[in-house]
């Protein structure tokens, strides 16, 4: 597609026919002579004689020329382009929620790294979901952190590598001290309340034990599997723990079941590699994206053109070509 970038400046073209309409001509006074015999030198001549100042009108050919040389100009600077058509890009995506746990309880040192040393749940859910995060390539991911209440921490993205930076930089107690599961599946339904997908999955990473949340998790995942989303509850922690520290096993179980989805110990390396099975099972979107269109400018043809058009007009006028009136 052919276009300018500035067409505006086209106004600017009658500007040299309204300076000569508007402007007096440019004045000279020259000494006259007082002959005797002036009109048998007018005679001789074949000129008029007249009064006042002589205006010499330009040549008709060189006016045209320059004419056309101003056009040019002008186009020149009302940068012509020549637009390509668009470069789509189709990507085939899914969205996935990641949900984690930073309450107190998640510096709890009860798993032990794959160099056997003793770490605390969140530094596990690190580990997990780094893994996790860089095989998902063309996926998009969202992020949600949750302690006493839950927040958004990242929209659904495809840079999962922001996703996977925002991640190292959690802390244990970011969130507040308690856990709030069941307002972080509500804040989940709100998320994916936009989305069109026909599989809506959320991943919690928690140990499970709610201790602030004004809706029950039970409850809210009830509210999930009406909307078609589905859980998968990643426990994090010791099942023999007690008190705050306690992996509330029986509550994740229940909101994996009543969603469809299902319960995994984060301990189970073996067990984690089902995430990634049923999430390349999930259905996909088509995400059609326009990156940009190729515009290639063209100012310097008629840029070049006036300039030739212009020098040969200077030769012609130093060569004083009498045949075309210049």
């Amino acid at each position: 597609m052919f276009t300018f970038s500035y067409i505006w400046l086209f106004l600017l073209l009658p500007l040299p026919f309204l300076l000569h309409k508007l402007t007096k001509p440019y004045q000279e006074a020259r000494p006259a002579i007082q002959t005797p015999f002036f009109d048998e030198l007018v005679a001789l001549s074949g000129q008029k004689p007249g009064s006042g100042s002589i205006v010499r009108k330009q040549p008709l050919l060189r006016q045209i020329i320059a004419s056309f040389c101003w056009v040019l100009l002008i186009a020149a600077l009302a940068r012509p382009q020549w637009i390509e058509q668009p470069l789509v890009k189709e990507i085939y995506s899914r969205d996935l929620l990641l949900g984690i746990d930073l309450s107190g309880s998640m510096q709890t040192e009860d798993f032990t790294s794959e160099e056997g040393k003793k770490i605390d749940r969140l530094a596990t859910v690190k580990e997990v979901l780094d893994e996790f995060l860089e095989r998902r390539r063309g996926d998009r991911a969202g992020l949600i952190f949750f302690g006493s209440a839950p927040f958004i921490q990242a929209l659904f993205t495809e840079d999962l590598e922001l996703c996977r930076e925002l991640l190292k930089e959690a802390q244990v107690g970011m969130a507040g001290p308690k856990t709030a599961f069941g307002d972080t599946i509500g804040l989940a339904i709100n998320m994916f309340k936009e989305s069109t997908l026909k599989d809506k999955l959320l991943i919690v990473l928690t140990d499970g034990n709610d201790t602030s949340s004004k809706v029950e998790p039970v409850k809210a995942a009830r509210i999930a599997a009406d909307n078609n989303i589905v859980i998968y509850c990643v426990a994090v922690g010791d099942p023999q723990a007690a008190g705050e520290e306690k992996l509330d096993e029986k509550t994740l179980r229940d909101v994996a079941k009543i969603t469809n989805g299902h319960y995994l110990w984060a301990g189970n390396r073996t067990e984690l590699e089902k995430i990634y099975q049923k999430i390349d099972e999930l259905s996909t979107h088509e995400i059609e994206t326009i990156s940009y269109r190729p515009k290639r400018d063209l100012y310097f043809w008629p840029l070049g053109l006036a300039l030739r058009l212009g020098l040969l007009m200077h030769i012609l006028r130093a060569l004083k070509v009498k045949s075309l009136n210049f």
